[in-house]
């Protein structure tokens, strides 16, 4: 069995849905101390005109020892609408405009507090629409009590051991957190996933690789967008070539 382990980000980027596609059990490891600021809370969109924007969900000021799965939406009866304005752009120029906006309309109305399970709703949901079926499930779900490994980069190999996985698939983005040697010697081989962020028109000159689902989506129907996803390439030593 394949194994991924990853936070729950919000409708993130192309690559994670080819660690999702690529791995035979996906876990939402939400147990972890939540960061202000990241991806768990936000990601990239095109904004009007050139460059991105963040679209974001207002999560309450929690104390430096906050899990992932304590953390709290804030409670903002218009940061839903606020999302939805910044995505109003899209509408110019975007074949699947309407589909995406169902989509996210049906994911975000939700009385849902956490933003762990919101996310966990949002990546079910994407994946379903996009007709990737595959086991996610958030690990303080599993019931399963691993001790805090000494490093990073080890939360992976306990939780394979934990759950009987022997292989471990990780994006290239946090490679120097992990020694592919001591998996191997473990008896669970790590393989690093790296997505080509192949262009694709958005409706515009300059491409902004690497932005939310929702970019994707807007411009791909479910097929091509699976085409993207599928666009990778792997290693077992975290070295790819260059280019």
């Amino acid at each position: 069995m394949k194994l991924a382990l990853m936070q729950p980000y919000f409708f993130p980027y192309v690559g994670y849905f080819s660690l999702i596609k690529h791995c035979d059990r996906f876990v939402l490891f939400d147990t972890v101390q939540y960061i202000r600021g990241g991806w768990i809370e936000r990601n990239r969109v095109l904004k009007t005109g050139e460059g991105w924007r963040y679209v974001s969900v207002p999560v309450e000021r929690e104390s430096m020892h906050t899990l992932i799965n304590q953390a709290h939406i804030r409670h903002d009866p218009d940061w839903k609408d606020q999302i939805f304005r910044y995505l109003e752009h899209y509408k110019k120029k975007s074949p699947y405009y309407r589909e995406v906006m169902a989509l996210l309309d049906n994911t975000l109305d939700t009385s849902e507090r956490s933003i762990a399970r919101l996310n966990e709703r949002s990546l079910r949901a994407t994946c379903e629409y996009l007709g990737i079926q595959r086991d996610i499930q958030a690990f303080s779900k599993t019931g399963i009590t691993i001790n805090e490994p000494q490093k990073p980069g080890d939360w992976g190999l306990s939780v394979c051991r934990a759950v009987g996985a022997n292989e471990y698939v990780n994006t290239y983005g946090a490679i120097e957190l992990f020694d592919p040697e001591k998996y191997r010697a473990a008896g669970v081989p790590i393989l690093f996933l790296k997505n080509n962020l192949k262009r694709y028109d958005q409706g515009r000159d300059t491409f902004e690789p690497g932005l939310s689902i929702i970019d994707v989506l807007m411009f791909n129907d479910p097929k091509a967008a699976n085409e993207l996803i599928d666009d990778y390439v792997t290693s077992a030593t975290g070295v790819f070539p260059q280019g």
